[in-house]
């Protein structure tokens, strides 16, 4: 009943940057960082920036990964007007927020709105690492808990893919009380007994791993992404022992019980429709 619900293929741009070429790949190919094999531009696009040779999964684009998961011309953006400031006067942090927004072509650092996936309707959010690293501020945090709070008002479920390097130190307390502020709406939500699906994207780290990262009723891993509060870098220097081998990686994660299960991108839509299909059954009974 399920099967080959993945109807179209979604083809994703890939942006071509100084650094994307070597000087010993030949025009149209790149090295990939991972097993270094030389990969053409075209396969990368038909493979949805994932390595054919050893499954590295290159990091998406907030857009790239709303064209690949939702129905198309389906999705909304919603909270565009929301817009960051600098509440402590912490020097440079402007000229930051302009280079973030020049970098990425966004307001902050996730993209937030409602869409269809298989003709079903989800709220989805987005985080982008092009933007300061996909921290967390005061404007993230409102727009994932508005995102929740629309969820909650239609009734939906809710979709957040996670990438960030936690909170916001130029907004001090006022990024911190986020991780507080969202939990909060999530417990709303739950009580609504509505599904709520997080994705794990490399890399979840710091204030949004240890809050809405993490309390999906279904979490997902990307292959190989590393997902933690501390990197293992400062455990390591802190505790001053040699860690498992590749610690805080999904796989890992997911032989420990902190993650469902680890979906290739290739796989995901079909994941995500098959489990908002089976919730819409279940709850109509």
């Amino acid at each position: 009943m399920f099967k080959n619900t993945f109807k179209k293929t979604k083809y994703i741009s890939i942006p071509v940057t100084d650094e994307t070429f070597r000087d010993d790949i030949l025009p149209g190919q790149a090295s990939c960082p991972s097993c270094h094999a030389r990969i053409s531009e075209l396969d990368m696009i038909r493979n949805h920036k994932v390595c054919p040779k050893c499954n590295y999964h290159y990091t998406l684009t907030a857009w790239e990964r709303i064209t690949l998961t939702v129905d198309e011309d389906s999705f909304r953006e919603f909270d565009t007007n929301l817009k960051t400031l600098n509440p402590l006067n912490f020097p440079g942090y402007d000229e930051k927020l302009d280079q973030a927004k020049q970098k990425s072509g966004l307001q902050e650092g996730i993209v937030t709105g409602q869409a269809t996936i298989d003709g079903i309707q989800v709220v989805i959010g987005v985080m982008d690492s092009r933007f300061m690293m996909g921290s967390m501020g005061a404007v993230v945090g409102e727009k994932v808990t508005r995102a929740i709070e629309t969820a909650i008002k239609y009734r939906c479920p809710l979709i957040l893919f996670t990438t960030s390097g936690g909170a916001r130190m130029q907004e001090g307390m006022l990024s911190l009380m986020q991780m507080a502020k969202t939990s909060a709406a999530l417990a709303r939500f739950h009580q609504e007994g509505l599904l709520y699906i997080t994705i794990l994207t490399d890399p979840t780290t710091g204030g949004v791993t240890a809050s809405f990262a993490s309390l999906g009723d279904i979490i997902i891993a990307e292959p190989g992404a590393l997902v933690g509060f501390a990197g293992p870098r400062v455990i390591k220097q802190t505790i001053g022992q040699q860690l498992p081998d590749k610690f805080q990686r999904a796989e890992f994660l997911l032989e420990h019980g902190m993650v469902d299960v680890v979906v290739n991108r290739s796989d995901l839509l079909n994941t995500l429709t098959l489990l908002l299909r089976l919730h819409q059954e279940v709850n109509n009974g």
